[in-house]
């Protein structure tokens, strides 16, 4: 049979408040027992120290007990001795222990521990201190436990006191299962919603969300669940966006192919050298495509190598700029290349680094306007290294900025390839360089287009 949280959870806050009780009721019991009944008996105990030097002087003076057998007034004024001070009242004062009732548990053993005088039950397993005259033990003044001369009265009176304290305790566990029982229900109500959430998340409802109620544990939980499902759902969201701009954009290339190909085999259109370089072009244009799709792919799941060593970024930056400035000038960019004389030193795989400044510079050619600038400045900042690229017109606007590292994204919209690239390019940088464990963001340039920042962490030179 299988066991409910809720009834687990019962169990244990039950058990644990019972033990409680019970333990606190078990501690009064022996407190009381070994601590009011013990400073009884001790109070009696200080009288027996008390009397031993008088019962000792007495069995020295007498030579032997019979003269206690004889007269009880003389057990008496040993017991209760009074004052005969010229002046002194000669009645005896009580004293704490007097008052408690240990005169009358007090009695006299003789050297074999039989009873002389005193309490009839006094006997060897009394509480007794010797008594000893010329090193010889003559006799034993013994004092009966309090506990065990109590009055039926007051044994009746401590019974009930336990009996109370027993009913006391139930009424507490009692309270404690009603308490224990709202508690867990209201307790489980959440976790039960939360259970129903992550059974719907699971089932592919990612806009499921939980109430998130209290700022506590659960509470917390609760908005993590939310931010997962809705991470869960916008990755959804993304992966569907994702497989719709891939199928466009591979039918797009295929279809120019397929009509061009049919064309020539219908004799519509001969096979020329501009036909084979148009359908060239298409072929390069699905290559460039497949081949972002693969690189994005690899950096998703970092399984992209990286030879991390280390490396000056300024060589990096000239041979990226070595082999775009051709294309640049050819689309009349102008490009501007700033660079700090110190060394500029990072950890990073200068392949992967070629490729993402390459990729940026890439973006601005298709997406500046001609007869525009293109700028590139690299040096320290902090204590790592800040790449800037910047373009002219024309912008991007502020709403769009955080969207340009999205795959397949374009300020646009128009779904036109000549008009520019995949829409991977960005979404590749952004992944390389966190890969490099920096930082990526999107600006608007001061010369009216896009401005790309990159901070990556730097090394000592």
């Amino acid at each position: 049979m299988r066991i409910g949280i809720r009834t687990k959870l019962f169990f244990f806050v039950l058990v644990a408040c019972a033990a409680v009780v019970v333990v606190q009721a078990s501690a009064m019991r022996f407190v009381f027992a070994r601590g009011f009944l013990g400073y009884l008996n001790q109070q009696g105990r200080a009288h027996v120290q008390e009397m031993v030097p008088r019962v000792a002087a007495a069995y020295a003076a007498h030579g032997d007990w019979q003269f206690l057998r004889q007269d009880f007034r003389n057990w008496m004024e040993l017991v209760l001795p009074i004052a005969r001070e010229p002046g002194v009242d000669p009645a005896p004062q009580l004293a704490s222990s007097d008052q408690t009732g240990a005169l009358a548990r007090i009695g006299l053993l003789d050297a074999q521990l039989r009873r002389v005088v005193g309490n009839p039950s006094v006997g060897p397993d009394s509480i007794r201190l010797p008594v000893s005259v010329d090193g010889r033990i003559v006799g034993w003044v013994a004092m009966v436990p309090f506990e065990d001369v109590l009055p039926k009265d007051d044994a009746r009176f401590l019974e009930r006191q336990f009996k109370a304290l027993t009913l006391i305790g139930l009424g507490s566990i009692a309270v404690a299962a009603l308490l224990t029982f709202v508690l867990s229900r209201a307790l489980l109500r959440r976790v039960r919603g939360m259970a129903g959430a992550t059974q719907r998340l699971a089932a592919g409802d990612y806009a499921s969300r939980i109430e998130v109620g209290s700022n506590d544990e659960l509470g917390h939980l609760a908005k993590d669940f939310n931010r997962m499902a809705q991470t869960l759902e916008h990755t959804e969201r993304a992966r569907r966006t994702f497989m719709a701009d891939i199928s466009h954009e591979l039918r797009t290339p295929l279809a120019v192919l397929r009509a061009e190909l049919e064309a020539i085999q219908d004799g519509i259109r001969p096979t020329t050298a501009q036909s084979v370089d148009a359908m060239h072009a298409e072929v390069g244009r699905l290559g460039k495509l497949v081949d972002d799709l693969h690189d994005l792919s690899l950096t998703d799941i970092g399984a992209m190598t990286y030879r991390r060593t280390p490396i000056d970024v300024a060589t990096v930056l000239r041979t990226a700029v070595g082999g775009m400035q051709g294309r640049l000038e050819a689309e009349g960019l102008e490009l501007r290349v700033h660079v700090a004389p110190a060394p500029l030193s990072i950890s990073g795989d200068e392949r992967r680094l070629q490729q993402l400044i390459a990729n940026l510079l890439e973006n601005s050619l298709r997406y500046t306007d001609r007869g525009g600038v293109v700028q590139l400045r690299a040096d320290r900042h902090e204590s790592g290294v800040r790449i800037v690229v910047e373009d002219s017109a024309p912008g991007v606007p502020l709403d769009k900025l955080e969207k340009l590292f999205e795959r397949f994204y374009r300020v646009e919209g128009s779904r036109n390839r000549a008009s520019g690239g995949s829409g991977l390019g960005l979404a590749i940088c952004r992944n390389i360089v966190e890969a490099h464990e920096g930082r990526i963001q999107a600006q608007v340039s001061p010369f009216g287009g896009l401005r790309i920042v990159i901070d990556l962490p730097g090394i000592d030179a």
